[in-house]
């Protein structure tokens, strides 16, 4: 008998849940429109580091988030020089589970980040932004998200008095940041099952858009949220919602970004898609932060999924992880010879707490590159 290895690829539940009851208002914004934070980095900079991880939330997570940031931490302290430091962390959103109540923030985010080198910069995920039916205190949408990271200053943030770390300063759930190497545009996605962007985020984030192709010669345009419009995964599958959203919008700005990322799906999966203009973009999936249950890949001849669809056309799996949980490394480079985004996913091992130190390292699992040069 000849084994055959499954050819995993995107794929759409043929029965999808449209529960956009679900989608909650947003909260007023903490800055001024078109939401941009410039960060602070040297001006004169010709790389960028940064990490990237989604999901890192749960009661019952502790060993694999602790061990996530626990990776993600050395990452600065072996690094050859202070140029080698990650920058900032940037969060895919889901921070808390199941509902984005301010009691969970010490246990789930405050405390387990606690001695994160860098600050952390976050996105929301629809955990995070959800209401808790039966909670006894009221409180609305994503209010313990923005005591976290969208103040106008730093302050202490009031359910994490002992904790050292202080609120970010995040103009609003969707926003712009800017550096000199990259612009990174980041959508807030709703609570829905395959998400939900409304008329006044979708007209800006398309101004985002133009606004960041007027740079493109100098900065990455990145673009970063939580629903991951493709996915394999036998849990939720690609988001239909998502991909006619982003593909409308890229049509009328006349821009797509030169990277993908979002969370959600419980795993890393790396997708290439391949557009007419000869554009490839990726779309990458880093939801393993520490989310107690992992998001295995559906088989593709199951009938209760979808892989011929048109809205999946000439979208191809490079490369996935669906048994370790992990976070993403980018670092972006510019010189007169060399324009790129190199981004490298490490997962870290299944070890109990009595292994030996030197088995507790994270473990390069993939990597990849996009060529920027003379665009």
């Amino acid at each position: 008998m000849i084994s055959t290895k499954t050819l995993y690829n995107a794929v759409l539940k043929t029965e999808q849940i449209y529960d956009t009851h679900k989608f909650q208002s947003l909260p007023q914004p903490s800055g001024s429109y078109p939401y941009r934070l410039n960060l602070d980095v040297p001006a004169d900079s010709k790389k960028l580091i940064f990490q990237m991880v989604g999901d890192t939330g749960g009661l019952n997570t502790a060993g694999a988030r602790q061990q996530v940031v626990k990776q993600m931490a050395a990452q600065y302290t072996n690094a050859a020089t202070k140029h080698d430091e990650p920058s900032f962390l940037y969060h895919l959103g889901d921070i808390v589970y199941h509902y984005g109540e301010a009691e969970q923030y010490e246990g789930q985010f405050l405390g387990p980040f606690e001695y994160y080198p860098g600050p952390i910069y976050a996105i929301a995920g629809n955990h995070d932004s959800d209401i808790n039916p039966e909670s006894e205190t009221h409180y609305d949408s994503l209010e313990a998200f923005y005591t976290t990271f969208c103040n106008t200053c730093p302050k202490t943030i009031y359910f994490g008095q002992h904790i050292q770390r202080k609120s970010q300063v995040q103009p609003n759930v969707y926003w712009t940041m800017q550096t000199p190497l990259a612009t990174i545009i980041g959508l807030y996605t709703n609570v829905p099952k395959y998400g939900c962007i409304k008329k006044d985020q979708k007209n800006w984030f398309i101004k985002e858009l133009q606004h960041a192709a007027k740079y493109s010669t100098d900065k990455a345009i990145i673009l970063c949220l939580h629903h991951a419009p493709y996915s394999a995964d036998l849990n939720h599958g690609s988001s239909l919602v998502m991909i006619d959203f982003l593909e409308t919008a890229f049509a009328t700005a006349g821009v797509k970004p030169d990277v993908v990322f979002s969370g959600y799906v419980h795993n890393y999966q790396r997708f290439s898609k391949q557009y007419s203009d000869g554009k490839t973009v990726p779309f990458i999936v880093a939801g393993a932060g520490g989310f107690e249950d992992l998001h295995s890949l559906a088989n593709p001849n199951d009938p209760a999924y979808d892989t011929k669809s048109s809205a999946l056309d000439q979208v191809q799996l490079e490369n996935y992880c669906d048994n370790k949980q992990g976070f993403l490394k980018i670092e972006i480079e510019k010189n007169p010879f060399n324009f790129s985004i190199k981004g490298s996913y490490y997962t870290i091992p299944d070890l109990d707490k009595d292994s030996p130190e030197e088995l507790q390292q994270a473990s390069l699992f993939d990597s990849f590159r996009i060529d920027l040069t003379g665009r």
